[in-house]
């Protein structure tokens, strides 16, 4: 007597052997390959880069370069105006991007009607702006200026808004997958209590977004900090000596004295680049550590 089992596979299963299979697949290995090895040697670049300018640099990173002025003597130079722009420039950046992003983003996200064509256009366009070059945002803040008659567009504010104009859509797509991120049993829950729209937004959701909406705006402005191209459209100073005092005070920033010290034939000046330009790095490194560690520790899981 002969016993005849069948065996059954679940969808599950099926699946799971068709990955396997299309694991072993040639074009799947060689694939896997391309890609480790691309990654692979844009890290080693990386790596390359930023050993070769701490030799470079690492002697002029010191307290002059903190405190003194940009000089014709390379020895007596600093990076103290560009230092100070660069924190005038990302400081009304911050505030003229960040409270507008945000408040679109909340616009768009919760009380926007979906189905419009108006509000559908506006996300097509919001997307496209975010990968738009950052050139063609100084040109924006040119002729901004120039229909408000600034005949000097060399000052903080004129910056700040070229900037500002770069980051907004980043700020306001981010905002919105932080947004997309809170459960929308929240938003049921204080509703069914008797909350007003604006009020669950306020209290409930804008809270529960706080990790993705900082960790975005964080990185908006380290992309914003290493701008340079907008900024000297706009006739940004390549040699500073004076400390900027205000929004229609004339600035440079650190990439734009980089760029200036690096045209220079000098060595001790390209020295100076290079300590510079490891400031600059360790910026913006500190900068995405924190937005690491805000996401991190109010991160919810839900």
């Amino acid at each position: 007597m002969t016993t005849t089992t069948t065996t059954t596979t679940t969808p599950h299963q099926r699946l799971a052997t068709d990955g396997r299979s299309r694991e072993r697949n040639p074009r799947s290995v060689i694939f896997l390959v391309a890609l480790w090895l691309s990654l692979f040697i844009a890290l080693l670049t990386l790596l390359t880069l930023i050993v070769s300018t701490f030799i470079d640099g690492a002697g002029r990173l010191d307290s002059r370069l903190f405190t003194e002025f940009p000089s014709s003597r390379p020895q007596q130079a600093g990076a103290r105006p560009a230092i100070l722009g660069s924190l005038w420039v990302i400081g009304t950046t911050a505030v003229l991007a960040i409270p507008l992003g945000i408040a679109a983003a909340v616009h768009l996200e919760e009380f926007a009607d979906r189905h419009s064509r108006f509000n559908r256009f506006v996300e097509v366009n919001i997307q496209n702006l975010a990968a738009i070059p950052s050139i063609i945002y100084g040109m924006l803040a040119v002729g901004f200026l120039g229909l408000l008659g600034v005949a000097n567009k060399n000052i903080v504010i004129g910056g700040a808004v070229a900037l500002a104009l770069l980051i907004l859509p980043v700020v306001i797509i981010s905002t919105r997958e932080a947004l997309r991120a809170v459960p929308r049993e929240l938003r049921q829950g204080s509703l069914a209590l008797g909350a007003t729209g604006l009020q669950t937004t306020w209290r409930i959701t804008l809270p529960a977004a706080i990790p993705g909406i900082s960790t975005g705006t964080i990185l908006a402005l380290s992309r914003a900090l290493g701008e340079a191209a907008p900024l000297l459209l706009l006739g940004a100073l390549v040699f500073v000596s004076f400390d900027p005092n205000g929004l229609l005070s004339g600035f440079t920033t650190m990439p734009i004295q980089i760029f200036g010290w690096t045209n220079n034939p000098q060595a001790e000046f390209r020295e100076l680049a290079a300590a510079a330009s490891l400031l600059l790095v360790g910026i913006l490194l500190a900068m995405n550590a924190l937005a690491i560690v805000i996401r991190n520790r109010y991160q919810r899981r839900w």
